[in-house]
C-alpha cells in the first residue's frame, strides 16, 4: 500500500475555487491510478473523477467541465482543480490509489485511501 495525504480542503463560497493535492508517500504511485472520491452526509461515497497510469481522465456528470484532474509524477502528487463550486459540492474528498487501471469507478477497487479533507461551500 501506498500513504496517501489530501490537502487543500476548506470554506469557499459559491462559485469559488479550490485546489485539492493528493501526495503518496511510501513509494512511489507512477503505476498507480488514482481517484478523487467524495462522501456528503447521509449518502454513499461517490467517484469524482480518476487518473489513469497513462493520464487518462474521467469526470463525473455532475463535476464534468468544472473540475480537473491531474498529476505529477515528479512531485509524486496528484491534483483536483474545482472551480465553479456549487453548494452541492460540499463533502469530505478523499483520494485513493490502485495499482494499475482497469475499472476506476468502483471504491472498491481501490487499496489505498487517505484520511479525507473536508470542502465546504456556501451558498
Amino acid at each position: 500500500q501506498v500513504h496517501l495525504v489530501e490537502s487543500g480542503g476548506g470554506l469557499v463560497q459559491a462559485g469559488g475555487s479550490l485546489r485539492l493535492s493528493c501526495t503518496a508517500s511510501g513509494r512511489t504511485f507512477i503505476n498507480d491510478a488514482v481517484g478523487w472520491f467524495r462522501q456528503a452526509p447521509g449518502r454513499e461515497r461517490e467517484i469524482v473523477s480518476p487518473i489513469t497510469t497513462g493520464g487518462s481522465t474521467y469526470y463525473a456528470d455532475s463535476v464534468k467541465s468544472r473540475f480537473t484532474i491531474s498529476r505529477d509524477s515528479a512531485k509524486n502528487t496528484v491534483y483536483l482543480q474545482m472551480n465553479g463550486l456549487k453548494p452541492n459540492d460540499t463533502a469530505v474528498y478523499y483520494c485513493a490509489a490502485k495499482k494499475g487501471n482497469g475499472n476506476l469507478v468502483p471504491a472498491n477497487n481501490y487499496d489505498s485511501w487517505g484520511q479525507g479533507t473536508q470542502v465546504t461551500v456556501s451558498a
